[in-house]
């Protein structure tokens, strides 16, 4: 991070716009509102566009966020470029505040668009879900190579609607790294243990994330894979994005652990076609056995592949990488 000035504190308030205009930004409105500070659009002058900052108050920010899940979540950030990510173009910290500018995403986020408009018709949820696809499975082969570290990989870990950007063509960027969690692996990540089998060393001890989206590992303490556990969310997003209501009860832990033991269920007026519902067993398929996770590798390999119905039945693209 770009160490800024200490004289921070004996400049008139507003202290960030005088901050941020001293590198060349042009603070305007607040587009967001978090727990630990608050995102404004900015114009920044010297390349004239338009981005979003996220200004983090270290007063308002627990000591874990800013010593542990703000560095990681820039370190993370800082190894990403993809058309489906939301891309980071600086940090700046001073001794009061942390400030990250990111890309700007106009369209609000998912969350939002369905409560405004309801379920998606298929051809927008196969559209969105594609680009989603494209998105984790970047975020699953990519690695840092180093000749004093191991390789690593990112793996989403709080993967929900409200992360999924849209700019202003209405295209899908995922958001929010702050609970991503860089996994070791001597190798790429599609060809590694952590894809190819379950038992394996890839496994996450905790969870950073919402219930709602949980694989049923999580809700019930085991041992999870990382990789896999993002494919039980992006079936839960999917399920929304065509439902426009969560595929299970999560107005309490107990009843959503319950819930996660059954096949979800469509409302009765609810027109879902069998290739969205087939895709939709494979990835939220009841139980936490091998045989389920087993299920999300086909699920993974599947929606990576691109099935006819996301195009209205033009021809399948290459997936990006080799598939397990």
């Amino acid at each position: 991070m770009v160490k800024g000035e200490t004289k921070e504190a004996q400049i008139p308030a507003p202290v960030y716009r005088s901050v941020m205009e001293e590198y060349g930004y042009e603070v305007g409105k607040v587009i967001g509102n978090g727990s630990y500070g608050t995102v404004y659009e900015a114009y920044y002058t010297k390349q004239k566009v338009m981005v979003a900052i996220k200004i983090i108050s270290k007063k308002k920010a627990s000591h874990d966020y800013l010593n542990k899940f703000l560095p990681r979540e820039i370190q993370v950030m800082k190894i990403l470029r993809h058309k489906y990510l939301i891309n980071f173009y600086q940090a700046i910290e001073t001794t009061s505040r942390v400030y990250i500018i990111l890309e700007l995403a106009q369209g609000g986020d998912v969350l939002e668009w369905i409560q405004r408009y309801g379920a998606c018709n298929e051809p927008l949820a196969g559209k969105w879900f594609n680009q989603l696809t494209l998105g984790i499975a970047y975020l699953h082969s990519k690695g840092i190579v180093h000749s004093l570290t191991p390789s690593l990989s990112a793996a989403g870990r709080d993967l929900k609607l409200e992360n999924l950007l849209l700019d202003k063509r209405e295209n899908v960027k995922i958001s929010d790294f702050g609970f991503a969690k860089m996994v070791p692996s001597n190798q790429p990540v599609h060809n590694s243990p952590s894809y190819r089998q379950v038992n394996c060393s890839h496994l996450s001890q905790t969870y950073c994330g919402s219930f709602a989206y949980a694989c049923p590992e999580v809700l019930l303490g085991l041992p999870y894979n990382p990789f896999l556990s993002d494919t039980w969310s992006m079936g839960v997003i999917l399920y929304t994005l065509v439902v426009a209501r969560l595929p299970f009860d999560d107005s309490n832990l107990k009843k959503l652990l319950r819930e996660t033991q059954k096949e979800a269920t469509f409302p009765p007026n609810c027109a879902v076609s069998q290739e969205c519902k087939g895709m939709l067993d494979s990835s939220i398929k009841p139980g936490a056995h091998s045989p389920e996770w087993c299920d999300r590798l086909s699920f993974l390999r599947s929606s990576c592949t691109l099935p006819v119905w996301y195009s209205g039945g033009q021809a399948q693209p290459k997936p990006l990488f080799p598939l397990p």
